[in-house]
Order: C-alpha cells, then structure tokens, then sequence
C-alpha cells in the first residue's frame, strides 16, 4: 500500500492522542497512493479492540465518493501490541478485499494486510510516498 508520509505520520498522531484506547480511521486514495485519513470514534472505547459508528462510516463513504476519493482501507492502532491481526481482528475481518493498516505504538510499525474468504493473512508492504 503506497501512503502519503503525511498520512503516516498522522495516524502515528492520532494513535498517541487516543492511547491508551485504539484509534480507528478509515483511508482514502487518489491515483492508487493513499491522500485522505477519516479519523473515527472508537465506538467500543477499548485498548484492545474497536467498532466503528455506522453513522460516521456513512458520512466517510458520501464525503470520499463526493470528492473522488477511492476508500482504500480500514486502519487501528494496537496502543501495547505489536501491528499484527490479532484474534480480535480476525474474528472481524470479513471483507477479503479490504485492507486493513495497523500502527502499533509498542514496536512503531506501521503495517498493511489482506484477510482471504478462508482466513488466511496476507501482507502488503507499506511505501511512504
């Protein structure tokens, strides 16, 4: 996945300002490279997991589709673990075409990945632009 090195820098902020509870956002793309972060509230209000409002997701999808931005994927923190798929998100990850970007703050890792139809996990590498 190629992102902008200001949207990774960012998340890394956002992460920090949510910690000790995950940060979740949703990423919108231009041209295949990652240009928009859409922070949205935890809704769990957890250091482990997270859900997210189905309001806001709503209101992302209008605003990206209203300016042509291309949703590209959902992103999280892990506050205390590293940027792995946890159980947790395994458990949640039902789209096999989402990507999903973890930012964990304990190793300061900023890592991307595809979760197949029978659960397999894939990584993509993440490219600052």
């Amino acid at each position: 996945m190629r992102i902008a090195a200001a949207i990774l820098d960012r998340m890394v902020e956002i992460s920090r300002q949510e910690a000790p509870l995950e940060a979740c956002w949703y990423l919108g793309a231009r041209g295949g490279v990652v240009t928009e972060l859409y922070p949205m509230t935890n809704a769990d209000r957890s250091p482990e997991h997270f859900s997210l409002l189905p309001e806001e997701q709503f209101a992302v999808v209008r605003k990206a589709r209203g300016s042509g931005v291309a949703l590209a994927g959902v992103g999280h923190s892990h506050p205390a673990s590293p940027a792995r798929m946890s159980a947790e998100d395994l458990r949640l990850a039902l789209d096999p075409d989402t990507r999903y970007v973890i930012v964990s703050l304990l190793t300061r890792e900023t890592r991307c990945f595809r979760v197949g139809a029978a659960g397999e996990v894939v990584e993509e590498p993440v490219e600052a632009v």
